[in-house]
């Protein structure tokens, strides 16, 4: 396979490259990249051949070239841009430009080596609010759709007004443009589609240890008390064994105090839940915006709406309405290797549904019965206060143990 040059370029086009790399270009006999990045060779000889749409197709093409072959991408190839994919399939060499990330916090006057390096250009926003939730510095590449507007607009949704933006547009060009915004300006602003946004955080935010008092989630009323304890969602959460991008199903989500906290620990994972009840659901989006965690959760009667989900690492179920054994035969299969299912139940009837389901899926269990109690004052005095007694039942797939040693 004939080696190809992937060399990166910036928006004042020629004039970023070295002549060394001008002169491979002039050399050359086959010229790929976008419309733009081919704009900026008006006299040249060769083929020039436009990077459209997959890249699969394309890959395939140039795997078969025999004639000397560049291709352009922009700012450097490797960081979040065509290099890495190239680089898998076919043989090349990477020269890179400064990247967009590194002239806008030369713009900005500021060192990023501690900043938090995010895409969502061509990527879904969603997760993002837990992701960045915290951080001191952001750095995010756009697009038309996950515009400075549109970031600003979902941020202000989370209530994370601790951060303001510089946002530097057409790097390098003739048209560029840099600034600070509130995020409120930044909402209401009209940018170039070529840009990059920086929040720096500026003003104090909420921090939420592991283990939200359970007070702070908002909550059915006047029938408080639909939520799975914080001593009970410890444990349980614990049982999962979550690591920083599980995928996680939260089943009877109802205010959403498990899957937020499985959120926070999973903040480059994703987070699902279903909950029947609509009051419920209502009060989950609350929390979900106070606590900033940017679930997909779905209004049904599970199974239903778990098709849609992606396979789950950890799947939590906190209540069923009577289809159990069908729920638990649908999370079995689906399961991840190495998974975990925990199941909570408050009677002796679910405890002894749920094990025999999961023995009969070929899944190994283990029960621990939380008997918790809260102390509660009493005049001058402090009395102890039982909570319902829990069971919490951990299972996992019997090849999970035999492969990789004991998952209890």
């Amino acid at each position: 396979m004939t080696q190809m040059k992937v060399i990166g370029i910036g928006d004042d086009g020629q004039q970023s490259l070295l002549p060394l790399y001008r002169s491979w270009i002039e050399e050359s006999e086959l010229l790929v990249g976008g419309e733009r990045h081919l704009a900026f060779f008006p006299d040249y000889k060769g083929e020039k051949r436009v990077l459209k749409g997959g890249l699969s197709a394309v890959v395939e093409e140039l795997r078969a070239e025999t004639r000397r072959t560049v291709i352009l991408a922009s700012g450097d190839p490797l960081f979040y841009g065509i290099g890495g994919l190239l680089a898998r399939k076919l043989n090349v060499e990477v020269y890179p430009h400064l990247s967009s990330i590194q002239l806008a916090f030369a713009r900005m006057g500021e060192a990023w080596q501690d900043a938090a390096l995010y895409s969502v250009h061509g990527r879904s926003i969603k997760g993002l609010a837990q992701r960045i939730d915290g951080k001191e510095k952001v750095a995010l590449l756009t697009d038309a759709e996950n515009s400075p507007a549109a970031i600003a607009n979902y941020l202000l949704s989370f209530k994370m007004t601790e951060y303001d933006a510089f946002v530097a547009e057409n790097l390098g060009s003739a048209e560029e443009k840099t600034g600070w915004y509130s995020l409120q300006e930044m909402a209401d602003g009209v940018f170039s589609d070529l840009n990059v946004v920086i929040l720096k955080k500026r003003r104090e935010s909420p921090a939420w240890p592991f283990g939200i008092p359970d007070e702070e989630f908002s909550q059915r009323k006047p029938d408080k008390g639909l939520i799975t304890k914080k001593e009970v969602r410890i444990l349980s959460l614990a049982q999962l064994q979550l690591h920083a991008k599980s995928i996680v199903w939260d089943i009877g989500t109802c205010t959403g105090s498990v899957a937020i906290e499985a959120a926070r620990i999973a903040r480059e994972g994703e987070v699902y839940g279903v909950e029947k009840n609509a009051d419920d659901l209502e009060n989950c989006q609350q929390n979900m915006a106070k606590f900033r965690t940017d679930l997909t959760v779905v209004h049904g009667r599970a199974p239903q709406g778990l098709e849609q989900f992606p396979d789950p690492d950890a799947v939590f179920i906190g209540g069923s309405g009577g289809e159990l054994r069908e729920l638990l035969h649908i999370c079995c299969t689906r399961l991840r290797p190495g998974g975990r299912i925990v199941v909570n139940a408050a009677t002796i009837e679910t405890l002894y549904e749920a094990t025999q389901a999961l023995a009969a899926e070929g899944f190994e269990t283990s029960v621990t019965l939380a008997q918790l109690s809260r102390s509660k004052p009493i005049l001058s005095l402090t009395r102890f206060e039982a909570l319902n007694p829990i069971y919490i039942i951990t299972a996992w797939a019997k090849a999970a143990v035999e492969e990789g040693g004991s998952s209890k």
